[in-house]
């Protein structure tokens, strides 16, 4: 086989978490955090580390407080390479905003 042809047959693997909404002011662009846990070296007790990321959202459908799924994506911009998939929970709204 030539490189043309496996390169063809590949399949990019890309990667995907699940987040919170922290932000959606922007236009086409959210705000995500991304909370991970892993254990300590020595005492083996879970810290959590949280990483903010930027994200496409093209239909502009995810608002702050939204339980969402990201991939890994071509850079967009300077500081955009994720893209939203899917809204997966959407955040609960309080009486006085829902009337505001």
């Amino acid at each position: 086989m030539t490189t043309a042809t496996l390169k063809a047959e590949e399949k990019v693997v890309r990667k995907g978490f699940i987040g919170t909404v922290k932000s959606s002011g922007m236009n086409k662009s959210i705000v995500v955090d991304i909370v991970t846990s892993k254990p300590e070296r020595i005492y083996k007790k879970y810290i959590k580390h949280t990483k903010r990321v930027m994200a496409h959202d093209e239909r502009n459908e995810a608002s702050p407080g939204d339980k969402v799924s990201i991939v890994e994506c071509r850079p967009i911009s300077k500081r955009k390479c994720w893209r939203l998939v899917e809204v997966i929970e959407r955040a609960t709204r309080r009486s006085s905003e829902a009337t505001a």
